[in-house]
């Protein structure tokens, strides 16, 4: 709640507790009036009279003492009244909270006068709901990635330990056959040592808090280096990578983490492609702007997996293809640093063309933007 709900809330409760003191002060003087002084006729004072005449007259001799006396203990009962109605918000905001904490699903019903304060409890309340249901998700994608991760390992360590028996016991095993089981062995080995790098991401993600140093670096040339590093992978797949883009295009930034922020889109790109088709990139500096485009051809992805493609863990690859299946962290740690470097980055998916846009913001907002270090 901000200060001016605060504040309305607040002055609500006071304006509705001064007017009832208000109105029950007034009814106080008018009972006084009509029994000392005998409005209305005098009816009720010649009523008083014939009951008690010392009564009466100890009424009219000291009015005054009588009406401070009775304006006073009218005040105390309504201040009573109200003070008992605040402690009775309290109560209610108090076991509020405390169904927030326990039993979120349940909606919070306070009084009239606390509209607005229920209002904003039952905001809060959906979006703890939200929250922890996204904290769910997220946990259950983790133990299952980590148990599907487990159970790779096991595939390929079972292969190695497999063929390196064989070379062990087999006295008169072929050259030939020495050199296919060596080969079966280093593919396993190398995807061991893939999945372990994959199991330090996750922890990695967890438990850094993504600190930038901040240098004067080459993209152009960083993307030359990037594809030179994929060139296996392209070649496994027969993909060429085309890139448009100027001879040197400088930005301030940290250079091993926007490093790894291409090279997770280009092998995203490079896994998700069509065999036998180009990747596209595109890199253009517009005044104080930098945009680049990563563009392949591959299959069409649904809307609903477009707007989760940045969440932790998610993975598009639902089937977890051994070739494709990542941590499901590469997109979202490419968010993050690109964010951290005031940048931001979309994806689209028009026919067969999968484009992901990386654009980093305007200089007014980095004075080291156009020139580097200072």
């Amino acid at each position: 709640m901000n200060n001016k709900e605060f504040i309305k809330l607040k002055n609500s409760i006071a304006v509705k507790s001064t007017v009832k003191i208000i109105i029950y002060s007034i009814l106080a003087m008018l009972i006084f009036l009509i029994i000392v002084d005998g409005i209305f006729q005098d009816e009720i004072a010649t009523f008083v009279y014939r009951i008690d005449t010392e009564l009466y007259y100890f009424f009219v001799s000291n009015k005054v003492l009588v009406f401070i006396f009775t304006y006073l203990l009218i005040f105390a009962i309504t201040t009573f009244i109200v003070v008992q109605n605040i402690n009775k918000y309290m109560i209610e905001i108090m076991e509020s909270v405390d169904i927030i904490l326990k039993n979120p699903e349940k909606e919070i019903k306070l009084s009239s006068d606390l509209v607005i304060l229920e209002n904003k409890l039952n905001s809060i309340r959906s979006d703890l709901i939200r929250n922890k249901n996204i904290a769910n998700e997220a946990i259950q994608r983790k133990d299952d990635l980590i148990m599907y991760m487990a159970h790779d390992l096991k595939t390929p360590l079972t292969s190695i330990i497999g063929y390196l028996t064989l070379l062990t016991q087999e006295k008169e095993i072929s050259q030939n056959l020495q050199e296919k089981y060596m080969n079966i062995a280093l593919d396993k080995s190398l995807r061991v040592e893939e999945l372990i790098n994959q199991f330090f991401e996750i922890t990695r993600y967890n438990l850094h808090d993504m600190p930038i140093n901040k240098k004067k670096i080459d993209l152009s040339f960083l993307i030359d280096q990037l594809i030179d590093e994929c060139y296996p992978m392209l070649q496994e797949k027969n993909l060429k990578c085309i890139v448009n883009k100027d001879s040197h295009i400088y930005f301030l930034g940290d250079g091993d983490k926007i490093a790894r922020a291409f090279e997770n889109l280009l092998k995203n790109a490079i896994n998700y492609s069509y065999e036998n088709t180009e990747i596209l990139i595109n890199m253009e500096k517009k005044d104080d702007s930098i945009k680049i485009i990563f563009k392949n051809k591959g299959d069409k992805i649904p809307q609903y997996k477009l707007d989760k493609i940045f969440d932790k863990f998610y993975r598009i690859d639902e089937s977890r293809s051994t070739k494709t299946g990542g941590t499901g962290l590469g997109l979202a740690i490419t968010k993050e640093i690109i964010e951290l470097h005031n940048g931001t980055i979309s994806v689209k998916n028009d026919d067969d063309f999968i484009e992901f846009c990386v654009e980093f913001g305007d200089g007014s907002k980095n004075p080291d933007f156009r020139d580097g270090v200072k």
